[in-house]
């Protein structure tokens, strides 16, 4: 099968409905950080981190579009002269024309994504958000009129609205009358201009993920018989069960710990983990967080973990442990590493005939001896 030309955008679009942007930190700087959005490529490297090295590789297989999941760029560079590695690896993508995009905090903060393919990895069950997120949701209020109300509902249903859990198509529907009086230069739908007119009309209430807001509001304008459209639009602060840091689960069956010490290096495929004391006691309840997630450390005590499984712990941090959890220390890399496979798994599932690599190049700049 022959491979097929995509315009990047094309490629984003579909990334973005995995991960939106808007659930990245405010650290963060996912996204495309170098290239066109508008080029066409016809395949796409993916990785964790971004070498010289990695665009060497992209350009020796002819792929111009880089994943990966660590964002080349974090903050402004302010020259380009080749002095630190960032510059170097930002000039060789410009001179060899490849495009880099990145999958970062956003990717983290799905439930479908870092922590929930780790979780799979060993065999967790039942899993779900360690720290959930609030803030993602919106909530539309309109008015129209009772004989548009099914076709401005369905608009902004179509549009991404009304979903609440396993439910779709959810909204709240209240009858009432309103009033307007249509000014010289107006196109009324309905009345005179110059007279107050009395319209009976339909109230309805949906919500919405905010990175849709654009999308749905344009569906409603879209749909929406009236020349002016009146709608409200309320920031939510209710907690998501899809969106947030972490994930917990349970083990299919109780272990020791010592045991569990040697499931989390075989399934990692790693020599060696930093560890808090052992408690002796029997682990069932594990709580995760891919790459540098130290700061979930009391959400998992929270949450009565027995185990706590994350990368980059500082020395007095395992004191936080409290004779209360197991902080497992199985490295950065190490607890992120499946990421790539994710990635293309969800790519090769939208496009079949759009040629994606993982990368062969080691990128790990930590080694043990």
């Amino acid at each position: 099968m022959n491979n097929i030309f995509m315009k990047i955008n094309s490629i984003i679009s579909v990334l973005e409905q995995l991960a939106p942007l808007s659930y990245q930190e405010d650290y963060d700087n996912a996204g495309l950080t170098i290239g066109n959005p508008d080029m066409e490529v016809a395949g796409c490297l993916i990785c964790l981190d971004i070498s010289e090295s990695v665009i060497e590789e992209a350009t020796a297989k002819g792929i111009k579009l880089i994943l990966s999941h660590h964002p080349l760029i974090f903050r402004g560079l302010k020259r380009l002269t080749g002095q630190t590695m960032t510059e170097r690896i930002a000039e060789k993508a410009i001179r060899e024309g490849v495009a880099i995009y990145s999958m970062h905090t956003n990717l983290d903060n799905i439930f479908d994504g870092v922590n929930k393919i780790l979780s799979d990895k060993l065999g967790l069950k039942d899993v779900s958000i360690l720290r959930k997120m609030g803030g993602t949701l919106r909530k539309l209020v309109t008015f129209c009129p009772v004989t548009h109300a099914d076709k401005v509902r369905e608009a902004v249903f179509v549009a991404g609205a009304g979903n609440i859990g396993e439910y779709d198509q959810c909204s709240f529907n209240s009858k009432g009358q309103g009033t307007f009086r249509a000014g010289k230069q107006a196109n009324p739908y309905a009345g005179e201009i110059g007279s107050l007119h009395f319209e009976p009309e339909v109230r309805i209430e949906t919500i919405f993920p905010a990175y849709l807001q654009k999308t749905v509001i344009s569906a409603l304008l879209e749909a929406h018989p009236y020349e002016e459209v009146a709608y409200d639009i309320y920031r939510l602060e209710n907690e998501s069960n899809r969106h947030g840091a972490g994930m917990i689960g349970y083990l299919p069956a109780k272990m020791t710990e010592l045991d569990f010490l040697v499931l989390l290096k075989d399934k990692l495929k790693i020599k060696c983990i930093r560890h808090s004391p052992l408690l002796g006691k029997m682990v069932e309840t594990v709580a995760v967080c891919g790459g540098s997630g130290s700061f979930l450390i009391p959400d998992a005590i929270k949450h009565n973990a027995d185990f706590f499984v994350t990368g980059d712990v500082k020395y007095h941090q395992f004191f936080d442990a409290e004779a209360k959890i197991v902080i497992a220390d199985a490295g950065h890399f190490e607890t992120e590493q499946f990421t790539c496979n994710l990635l293309a798994d969800y790519l090769k599932k939208n496009f079949s005939n759009f040629a994606v690599q993982i990368s062969e190049t080691t990128v790990n700049p930590v080694n043990y001896f």
